[in-house]
């Protein structure tokens, strides 16, 4: 004899929820080092500050397996090391450092400014202008400057249209967080990059690869004489 389902069962059987899968969580672990990484990249964690995982986890509220797995992933980026006296810390960027970190900027933004003007749609090109030309509504606020002009040079890489330098930009952009503030604070930098960047768009606009290129190196070799002068304040 086969049973009858109750009215009960039958609704419950109808209203029960189908799941939906929604969006990836991120785990622990990706949490304590996107917290860890904003912490380098904002000045919160200066270059040679200690890192105890007991103390980055009462900070940030996590158990010490996620905080060690974040700074293991840190550490293989380079933004953390291991000094003998002091144990993990931030990492420090001396003047030979951050020179050898400008000379790859100089020949990565070069290659993409000329690949740029080789590959760049004319919708590209229109976007690298309005970039370029935006930052000058801001004022003088350092922190909207370094973001817009972090946005145009994203802009450009991937107008370059060239998968593996975007991942070697990526790799080189990790160890930029550790210069500290942007050379667009000094007096009259953020003018002057203004018309920097006016000239990598207007040979990427003609389409003139070796001007393209030859203004973006000229653009990193300024960033890197005005970092020099910020260094040399601290």
């Amino acid at each position: 004899m086969v049973r009858k389902k109750s009215p009960a069962r039958k609704s419950a059987a109808r209203k029960a929820p189908v799941a939906e899968p929604g969006p990836a969580r991120q785990s622990r672990a990706d949490l304590a080092y996107d917290s860890l990484f904003g912490a380098i990249e904002g000045g919160t964690l200066k270059p040679g500050a200690r890192l105890r995982e007991i103390e980055l986890s009462e900070w940030l509220g996590a158990s010490r397996t996620p905080i060690r797995e974040a700074l293991g992933r840190l550490e293989g980026e380079g933004l953390i090391a291991r000094d003998p006296s002091r144990g993990m810390i931030v990492a420090e960027l001396d003047h030979g450092l951050v020179a050898e970190l400008y000379d790859m900027r100089e020949v990565l933004e070069g290659t993409a400014a000329g690949l740029a003007a080789r590959h760049a749609s004319e919708a590209e090109i229109d976007a690298l202008r309005e970039l370029a030309h935006r930052d000058r509504s801001v004022g003088d606020d350092p922190a909207r400057l370094a973001r817009l002009n972090r946005l145009f040079h994203e802009a450009m890489f991937r107008s370059a249209h060239n998968r593996f330098l975007m991942r070697a930009v990526h790799a080189l952009r990790q160890s930029m967080v550790l210069l500290g503030r942007t050379t667009l604070a000094i007096a009259g930098r953020a003018e002057t990059a203004r018309a920097e960047h006016d000239a990598i768009v207007d040979a990427i606009a003609r389409h003139d690869a070796e001007a393209a290129s030859a203004a973006a190196r000229a653009h990193i070799r300024a960033a890197y004489r005005a970092r020099l002068g910020l260094m040399l304040e601290d």
